[in-house]
């Protein structure tokens, strides 16, 4: 019997229990994850910002509703605040081994491979997640090198 929960706990242990990279859209390149709700006034600050960012970087932004709207409603919400970038109806927290934010708006930069990098919390403008990004980016082609 002892053989047989050691046998499990391996398996377990190799199945990588949460290790498995987010699945995330545009995997292998940067992405910004942004947290908002249509009652949040900072929220509706940053967006015009995201847009910006999304568009002009070769950061992908995605967002995702803190209450969990979706179809309609969410589609509706999103054209009330002008968001242009993508939104994800699923909360990616839970791939990402990350706990649902406290407080909005919270923003995660995530890695190409699938990892939280940092979290943002309040509201962000292009320049401050651009700096963000490059003080990340510029950290991982240094520890990639020989």
């Amino acid at each position: 019997m002892p053989d047989r929960i050691a046998i499990w706990l391996l398996l377990f242990a190799l199945g990588g229990c949460g290790s498995k990279p987010a699945d995330l859209p545009d995997p292998g390149q940067w992405r910004v994850i942004n947290y908002w709700a249509i009652w949040c006034t900072p929220c509706r600050t940053e967006i015009p910002e995201l847009n910006t960012l999304h568009q002009e970087t070769p950061l992908r932004v995605f967002g995702v509703n803190f209450e969990g709207q979706t179809g309609d409603k969410l589609a509706a919400q999103a054209a009330e605040l002008g968001i242009t970038f993508p939104l994800l109806e699923l909360d990616p927290g839970p791939s990402l081994g990350q706990a649902r934010p406290r407080v909005l708006p919270t923003t995660w930069l995530v890695n190409p491979e699938g990892v939280v990098t940092d979290t943002l919390v309040g509201p962000q403008t292009q320049a401050s997640i651009l700096r963000v990004w490059e003080a990340r980016r510029s950290e991982s082609l240094q520890t990639s090198r020989p």
